[in-house]
This record gives structure tokens, C-alpha cells and sequence, in this order.
């Protein structure tokens, strides 16, 4: 058997092989099949004993029983070691039961992958009430901040740089992303009644007016709280507002939105294919994954 190699589906065969590529190791696909009736059958290439698998997890329903068949396929092949790239980590969102009859989805999905995988590697998952990604997996798990990075993407481009995070649980990676910009930073108190019924404040000793804000988020799906956000800081008079976030979970729609509240650029990570992708994230990936390379 060979030694490292970085797996992954056809439909990231791209992202799969620049990671492999990063690495310096080789880089191969699973093969999959679909039966009339939906169900999955992945078939797993043969040959490493160390296998780092490369599977982002939006749109998880359709993503995450073929990924956990696959992980058996590799035990019952002999791979020694299985580590789980998933930049974008699925159904955090849900880390308490909110109302009666509901699940705790974090627990249920992060316990599944937990028990298939010797590790995870994740970016700024979805955590608010969860301090410790490895124990809800019960397994080894890194989550990775790509906030300054993000805001690398601004450097030298801001007047007076003001960064803005959605809630006071953004400050470690706003702070981060201030730092890297040489910049000042807020955050919003946010509180939320509903998906896209959210309230937000700002301090009033926070100065605003005539000032390049950046605002950033982990994730930006229905654009509810960004578009908000957006509003009232070119309410307050900001000079322009630029928009970044780890992943990208929406759609046309969504970015229309965000235009037309006043942001003049978003971007985002390629933790989850784009429009708005301008962070490739092989590099950082990769530097975290340096460990797991074996001859």
C-alpha cells in the first residue's frame, strides 16, 4: 500500500486536486452510482493507507450517506487512518432544541462523522453554543479561522478600516481580520426572532460615518442579517460597506439583496462553489494537513 492520498467525488474533483496538490501527494476519485430509487453506492479507489477525503457538506442531505458509506468502504479496505476535509460542516445551526419536538441536529450528524473519521478538518464552522468542535464529534477536529485571510483581500484598498462582525460571538475572527488590516472593529448585538427577522444594534460610541467598513460573517445564506447590517451602517453614514464571509450559502438572489442594501463588494471563501469566491483555500488547508502526509 501507498502511503498519503487525497480522495474526493467527481463534483470536487477540482477543489480534491488542488488540495492534493498543496499536499504534494497524489490525488484520486470515488467512484459513485445511483440506483433508480436514489440509493448510493460509492466505490472507493484501492492502494493508500492513509487517506485524507475531501467532501464540503452544503447541501448536505445528498452528501452525507454517500460519505458515510464511503467511509466504511475504506475500513473494509484496510486504510489505516481517514481524515475528513469539510471546510463547510454541516447542521451546527441547530446545537440546542429550540422548540418541543424538535431534533438536536449537531449531535445526531456530528456523532455520525465522528465515529467514520479518525479527524476533521473544518473552516469557521457555524459554532455559537458549542466552544468545543471535538467533543460534539467525539473525534480529533480542527476548525480553522480564515478571517484575516479574508480580510487580506482588502489590504491597502480601505480608507480608515472599520471591521464589523453580526454579533458578539464574531469577535475572536473579527478582531483577527482587524489585526491583519491594521484597523479598528465592532460587532453588532444581534438578536434573532426568525430566520430573517433579526434585530441589531450598535453601540453609539462606535464611529461609523465617513469610514470603509468591512463586514463579515461565517455564513451568509438568506442574507437577512447582512442586508440589515448593511443598511444601518450606510445609515450611519458609512463611505462605503465591502461584505466577506466564509461561505457562501446563497443564491443570485441573496447577492442582488446585499447590492441593493449598499455593499459594494462581497466575497467569500471557496468553501462552497461561487460567484463570489476570491479565497481559494487550498493553502490553509493544507497547512493544517502537513501531519497527515506519510511516505
Amino acid at each position: 500500500m501507498t502511503g498519503t492520498e487525497v480522495h474526493g467525488f467527481a463534483d470536487e474533483a477540482a477543489e480534491t486536486g488542488r488540495l492534493a496538490q498543496a499536499l504534494g501527494v497524489a490525488a484520486a476519485e470515488i467512484g459513485l452510482h445511483r440506483f433508480p430509487d436514489g440509493e448510493s453506492l460509492p466505490t472507493v479507489p484501492q492502494g493508500a493507507r492513509s487517506v485524507i477525503l475531501y467532501r464540503s457538506l452544503h447541501h448536505p442531505d445528498d452528501r452525507l450517506v454517500p460519505l458515510l458509506l464511503a467511509a466504511d468502504a475504506y475500513r473494509r479496505a484496510g486504510v489505516e487512518r481517514l481524515v475528513l476535509v469539510a471546510p463547510y460542516f454541516c447542521y451546527l445551526r441547530q446545537d440546542a432544541v429550540f422548540k418541543p419536538g424538535q431534533p438536536l441536529s449537531r449531535d445526531v450528524v456530528g456523532r455520525l462523522l465522528g465515529a467514520a473519521f479518525d479527524r476533521v478538518v473544518t473552516v469557521q464552522a457555524h459554532l455559537h453554543r458549542t466552544p468545543d468542535l471535538a467533543a460534539a464529534l467525539g473525534t480529533a477536529a480542527d476548525n480553522l479561522c480564515v478571517a484575516a485571510d479574508l480580510a487580506a483581500l482588502f489590504a491597502g484598498g480601505l480608507d480608515r478600516p472599520l471591521v464589523v462582525g453580526p454579533d458578539v460571538e464574531s469577535r475572536p475572527w473579527v478582531e483577527a481580520a482587524a489585526d491583519r488590516l491594521g484597523a479598528d472593529w465592532a460587532t453588532f448585538e444581534k438578536v434573532r426572532h426568525g430566520d430573517e427577522d433579526v434585530s441589531l444594534t450598535l453601540g453609539a460610541a462606535v464611529e461609523v460615518k465617513d469610514r470603509a467598513l468591512l463586514l463579515m460573517d461565517d455564513v451568509c445564506s438568506t442574507g437577512g442579517t447582512l442586508s440589515g447590517a448593511i443598511a444601518r451602517l450606510v445609515q450611519a453614514g458609512a463611505a462605503s460597506v465591502d461584505v466577506a464571509v466564509a461561505h457562501a450559502l446563497f443564491g443570485a438572489d441573496v447577492e442582488a439583496r446585499l447590492r441593493k442594501a449598499g455593499s459594494r463588494r462581497i466575497v467569500s471563501s471557496d468553501s462552497v462553489p461561487h460567484p463570489t469566491n476570491a479565497l481559494p483555500l487550498a493553502r490553509v488547508l493544507a497547512a493544517a494537513l502537513r501531519n497527515e502526509v506519510r511516505s
